[in-house]
């Protein structure tokens, strides 16, 4: 009865290892997108137009 104890045991250890695995992945993910939320830039900074004048100064 023994040998049939170990593969259970195992497929438990190897189930246990992928939760673990899946867990940290997404622990990874909200961990990475939390960063990119703080990094990102509101759009109106982004899409402000500023005058270019450089055009002018070389007319009369």
């Amino acid at each position: 009865m023994k040998d049939t104890d170990k593969p259970s045991a195992r497929s438990r250890q190897a189930e246990d290892a992928e939760r673990a695995q899946e867990a940290e992945r997404e622990a990874a993910r909200r961990r990475l997108l939390a960063q990119a939320e703080a990094d990102r830039l509101p759009l109106d900074d982004t899409t402000r137009a500023l005058p270019d004048r450089r055009w002018r100064r070389d007319q009369p």
